[in-house]
């Protein structure tokens, strides 16, 4: 007897329905599984067998025959457990395949009949919804991150006994039996949303001073420009880049199931919290490999880049990582997606993301003070030669963080902006990019196209003189001149001013100083301006 289960699973973060085939035979007993699978796959045929055994179902001496399809498609992970032996119960006459009709069936199983929480419950439940399913049996610690889709019955089993009684009930009975999973997400919402405990300790009214860093820090915000900090060590540059989260606009519904599908499939979504309702923020250490960053893996799975979508990633000591893996970063920051290549196939992963980026100017961190810094000549070039050109050019506002005053440091907390207060003035902005880009897939200023930006950056006759000059003299690229007049039209948004006028040009590329500063467009004139910095200071001694 031949007998259909509907299960899911995922290919990179994509979800798709899988067919659980079982055949019954006589012949040798046999217990065999095909469909172009991995090892852990194959290995749930002993599962399964043991699993019923324990569940008071012992298999009896025939061909069992299991098919996982499309055949075409490598099968990994461990969520074909529970529908392999729901359906060899079917092909055996112990259960009603009748029964499964518009049920999604995903779990794994322990020896002694645990039904084990899989990764990527979300985008299946989501996918198998759009499909016409109206029921999903799954782990019970699963449930709640089912539930969250709506529209969709959710059925959270412990063991493989109670799945097998939940399915030989009649329809009416079954709710009684086993209560349908709820999630209420105005209440996930409401209590993830900038709740007092989340923001203690991590609050810009805690930072003393650094007026134009925090300044920078919320136009990168309001039109999700990238932001490089530069100054020596102790100057707040990791507090404010920490702090970014509690600027940011709260995450959309949208977004923050987007987010939770990634975080459902790395299998990192926390017990109890089903839903990802803050922005993420992910600070990697400077050690991290190539493909930790972007993903991949011999069966791939989203990397940093991606665990930082729509939200933060923050490279702390941007220079102290190895110039390969900043560099993995250009494709994603300009596409907003990373693409990988492997043998089992091409895969994508969502990475829109903002870069918040911090470091020192040498390595000893105190150039160009020359009073403090012993750094050579040399030094100072292979250190700043770490960020490439084509990172730097990708960046839209770099500043530096300059060495805060006593005073500063002195003054108490209480006469310092908190971050509600910066977040009114940045949701404002995003209302007005919303109603810009309404229709369309472009969600911020700097994502505008070259085309958006001639419509919406429209500059009078003085604002063009004066953006003709800042191209000239800051001998900047046709990136660089397309990212000072997106950050221009942000810093016009927080005024609320329809027109880009002189000082939001002005402000936009007193952005690209720092840059200028530190790299010039030529590897040798930042070499000689170094060396002439290191004879003025060797000349004073």
């Amino acid at each position: 007897m031949v007998c259909t289960v509907m299960s899911g699973a995922v290919k990179g973060i994509m979800p798709y329905l899988m067919q659980v085939e079982i055949d019954t035979a006589d012949g040798l007993p046999m217990f065999n599984m095909v469909g172009f699978m991995s090892g852990e796959v194959r290995e749930a045929s002993e599962r399964v067998r043991v699993a019923l055994k324990n569940a008071g179902f012992p298999l009896p001496p025939m061909r069992i025959t299991v098919n996982l399809s499309p055949a075409d498609i490598r099968k990994s992970g461990i969520a074909v457990d529970l529908p392999v032996a729901i359906g060899i119960l079917c092909a055996t006459g112990e259960l009603n395949s009748d029964d499964l009709k518009k049920t999604l069936v995903i779990g794994e199983l322990g020896l002694d009949g645990e039904v084990k929480a899989v990764s990527g419950i979300l985008p299946m439940v989501t996918y198998a919804l759009s499909k016409g399913f109206e029921r999903c049996l799954l782990p019970l610690d699963n449930a709640e991150e089912g539930a969250v889709v709506g529209g969709m019955k959710i059925v959270g089993v412990k063991t493989l006994s109670e799945a097998i009684a939940y399915l030989k009930l009649s329809e009416d009975k079954r709710d009684e039996y086993i209560s349908p999973t709820v999630v209420d997400v105005e209440k996930l919402f409401e209590e993830g949303e900038y709740r007092d405990d989340y923001l203690k300790g991590m609050d810009f009214s805690e930072i003393n001073g650094q007026s134009a860093v925090k300044r920078a820090a919320e136009v990168a915000a309001a039109g999700y420009h990238h932001l490089l900090l530069v100054g020596p060590p102790g100057s707040g540059k990791s507090m404010i880049a920490k702090r970014m989260p509690s600027i940011m606009p709260p995450l959309t519904r949208p977004e923050s199931l987007e987010v939770s599908a990634i975080y459902s499939v790395a299998g990192m979504l926390k017990k109890g919290e089903p839903l990802v309702v803050k922005r993420p923020f992910m600070s990697p250490h400077h050690s991290i490999t190539e493909s930790a960053l972007a993903g991949g893996g011999k069966f791939p799975r989203p990397g940093v880049i991606s665990l930082s979508h729509r939200g933060v990633i923050f490279l702390d000591e941007m220079a102290e990582f190895k110039r390969n893996t900043l560099n993995i970063l250009r494709q994603p920051l300009e596409d907003r997606e990373v693409h990988i290549a492997r043998s089992g196939g091409n895969f994508s992963y969502p990475a829109d993301v903002l870069l918040i980026g911090a470091m020192n100017p040498c390595p000893c961190g105190y150039y160009p003070d020359l009073n403090k810094c012993r750094c050579s000549e040399s030094e100072i070039t292979r250190y700043l030669s770490r960020i490439s050109g084509p990172i730097l050019d990708r960046i839209d506002i770099c500043i530096e963080a300059a060495k805060v005053d006593v005073a500063e440091l002195s003054h108490g907390t209480e006469c310092n902006e908190s971050s509600a207060d910066i977040r009114k003035r940045v949701e404002k902005a995003v209302e007005i990019q919303k109603e810009r880009f309404a229709n369309t897939k472009i969600r911020f200023n700097s994502e505008m196209t070259p085309a958006q930006i001639q419509k919406y950056c429209r500059l009078g006759m003085k604002e063009q003189r004066l953006m003709e000059r800042i191209f000239k003299t800051m001998d900047l690229s046709a990136r660089a001149y397309h990212k000072v007049l997106r950050v221009a039209r942000t810093i016009a948004d927080l005024d609320g001013a329809e027109q880009i006028s002189a000082k939001h040009l002005t402000e936009a590329a007193c952005y690209r100083m720092t840059d200028s500063k530190y790299w010039s467009k030529s590897g040798n004139d930042t070499e000689q301006n170094v060396s002439d910095k290191l004879k003025q200071r060797n000349m004073v001694r």
